[in-house]
């Protein structure tokens, strides 16, 4: 029997990265749900033919009180920041970028991508850090296997790996690869709530079952979780993990922040080209313009009380 305490996310169709977008699935934030520990924005791309929907061509674009985590399953992505680096993306290592008071940068899938697959993952600040200077990590995790899964844990610590990515709350991100038929029971910190994000194949989280591009939260209090693949071919998931991120946030476009006020001016000074955001070199091309602001005052969200 699936336990009744496992809710049950689904994604909606998002175009990314303006003019030139590609459709993304996109699971976190919802209506019913803004935050999975820090983890504040979840998008699951492809697997996409890069000659039949072109890719990923994003332009310079800011961001703020916040840091963008990436990672492929396939593919090539070329990352270029307002810090000067210039790294690229391959499946199996982790990009962590750390916007705080302003970053900019661009991500463009490479020539020789023939197919695009990953997610791209956000997570919120702490109001104590949220101004941090700009700053960028890359790890590539060793896989670890157990019977019957493979894991690479790209941040926090899971099955006795633990990852060197610094951040600003603790934080699990996982990805596990589950043998057709596995059933694999991992031991988690009851602190942290979870989300496992499904790529490919059919799973139960704690007997419930999830579909691709599902995103199945459990609360926290749990000890243990066990996954088990139903499908009789390999099963690709993500696992996001953290203490409940008890602050509300306003998030909006690209920015993170606080109250309506940290949202127009992160806006202004993206439009008046402000040494807030610094500048990308290299990329062919005019940067994002910011959108208009809604005709109303945002205000900050958080997650539903806990019982």
């Amino acid at each position: 029997m699936g336990d009744t305490e496992i809710e049950i996310l689904t994604s909606r169709d998002v175009p990314l990265g303006g003019p030139r977008a590609m459709t993304v699935r996109r699971t976190l934030p919802q209506r019913t749900r803004t935050l999975i520990g820090a983890w504040c924005f979840a998008d699951h791309y492809g697997p996409d033919r890069v000659a039949e929907s072109g890719g990923m061509d994003v332009a310079p674009h800011p961001h703020t009180g916040l840091q963008t985590v990436s990672w492929l399953f396939a593919g090539e992505i070329e990352h270029r920041d307002s810090l000067g680096t210039h790294a690229l993306v391959r499946p199996g290592e982790i990009n962590l970028m750390t916007g705080g008071h302003g970053i900019s940068h661009t991500e463009v899938s490479t020539p020789d991508t023939t197919v695009l697959h990953g997610v791209q993952l956000w997570v919120a600040l702490p109001d104590a850090h949220r101004h941090a200077p700009r700053d960028f990590q890359h790890h590539a995790p060793a896989p670890l296997r157990l019977d019957g899964a493979e894991l690479r844990v790209f941040l926090g610590t899971l099955a006795g790996r633990t990852s060197p990515v610094r951040t600003f709350t603790p934080l699990l991100g996982a990805e596990i690869l589950l043998d057709a038929g596995a059933t694999v029971t991992l031991d988690v910190d009851p602190d942290f709530e979870h989300g496992l994000l499904v790529d490919e194949g059919d799973v139960r989280l704690e007997g419930v079952p999830l579909r691709p591009a599902d995103l199945g939260y459990a609360t926290p209090g749990r000890t243990t979780l066990t996954l088990a693949n139903t499908s009789d071919r390999q099963a690709r998931t993500v696992l996001l993990g953290g203490p409940p991120f008890d602050e509300e946030i306003v998030m909006w476009w690209n920015f993170i922040g606080r109250d309506h006020q940290d949202i127009v001016e992160a806006r202004e000074a993206w439009e008046r080209s402000s040494d807030r955001f610094g500048a990308v070199d290299g990329y062919p091309g005019d940067r994002l313009p910011a959108p208009a602001l809604p005709n109303a005052v945002l205000t900050p969200r958080g997650n539903p009380p806990r019982h």
